[in-house]
């Protein structure tokens, strides 16, 4: 029979950078640099069974598919311009590096009907985002900046796994199509010039995607505090949270044997209507605490090379993670660099 595809899915660490979401004074370009490392592992007490998803033949099958790892690895370039005082534009481009692996064919394949081990791996250009952002109320020691992001189909989505069969959307690096992120970011400074607290807020919607595969709505919530200890190191700590709803696939329905059944067995139809469903093992829920440190390289070293430039740590602990028996995600470290450019003289 044709091979069906585990609906699989991956994530990156998520922490807020303030120099990614203020508005730099007029004519500064600030560039980030950041490292992200992600892995993803099943929880103590699941089991990792979740359907499978045969795009090309848009088949839902139901308990065809055990999860085993995935880490992604994104090196992320983001270049935040303020136009004016209160305006600035923002690109975002990552570059992602994906291994992942499962057993497929539950019921199907391998000794006994337990599977046959399938990996995948690729590396490229991501998702960018575009987002326009305005300074809405700016003070000597308060900001809240509203966001509106479009993230690009710029990723691949064609990508093969191991046994040549095109991967699920998602463990692909692209999503394949437009998404829609508004955003909002506030902080105000307790003591000036030495702590300062700030929140986070986002949502986004992705639109279905060629392969009748539509992700499920994120919202994100953020709230952290910044500690000048030194004029060139600041603590950094925030706690996340990320809340993803399910993914949704215009497919059939089906179900395989269980696991143990000697194998050879086919899935049997459940509904051969192809209609919109949605994915059992997508979504999850995420909390998260992140400390962290940065920095800045000319508070420590006066030359041109290190004017306006500071480099960051953080790790993502993970508090709370329900991940509807499919991976979920670990401890992640987060390194970056951030430097910023006068371009035009005010």
């Amino acid at each position: 029979m044709p091979a069906a595809h585990a609906a699989c899915g991956a994530v990156t660490c998520f922490v807020v950078i303030g120099s990614q979401q203020q508005v730099p004074q007029a004519g500064l370009l600030t560039f980030n640099s950041i490292y992200n490392y992600t892995p993803m592992r099943l929880l103590d007490g699941t089991s990792g069974v979740i359907p499978a998803i045969n795009q090309e033949q848009r088949r839902l099958i139901l308990d065809h598919h055990q999860e085993t790892r995935t880490i992604t690895q994104t090196m992320t370039f983001d270049l935040n311009y303020g136009i004016t005082a209160r305006f600035a534009v923002e690109v975002t481009i990552p570059y992602l590096w994906r291994t992942h692996r499962h057993m497929d064919a539950l019921g199907e394949g391998g000794e006994n009907g337990n599977g046959e081990s399938v990996h995948f791996g690729d590396n490229n250009i991501g998702d960018m985002i575009l987002t326009a952002k305005y300074n809405v109320l700016p003070t000597l020691r308060s900001m809240l900046i509203a966001g509106f992001g479009v993230q690009l189909p710029t990723g691949s989505t064609q990508t093969k796994d191991s046994q040549g069969h095109l991967m699920e959307s998602p463990t692909q690096l692209g999503r394949g199509n437009v998404g829609l992120i508004g955003s909002l970011y506030q902080t105000y400074e307790l003591i000036p010039h030495r702590l300062n607290q700030f929140s986070y807020a986002s949502y986004r919607h992705t639109f279905r995607n060629n392969d009748g595969y539509q992700f499920g709505d994120e919202y994100n919530v953020n709230l952290g505090a910044n500690l000048v200890t030194l004029p060139w190191l600041v603590l950094m700590g925030q706690i996340n949270w990320r809340y993803l709803t399910h993914d949704n696939i215009s497919a059939s329905l089906e179900q395989s044997a269980p696991m143990g059944n000697g194998g050879g067995v086919d899935p049997a139809v459940v509904d051969a209507l192809i209609a919109n469903r949605r994915v059992p093992g997508t979504g999850s829920t995420y909390l998260a605490f992140s400390p962290g440190f940065q920095v800045s390289l000319d508070g420590l070293i006066d030359s041109p090379l290190t004017k306006m430039t500071s480099l960051y740590f953080y790790t993502q602990i993970p508090i709370a993670r329900d991940s509807n028996n499919n991976l979920a995600q670990g401890t992640s470290f987060i390194f970056g660099l951030s430097r910023s450019f006068q371009m035009v003289k005010s």
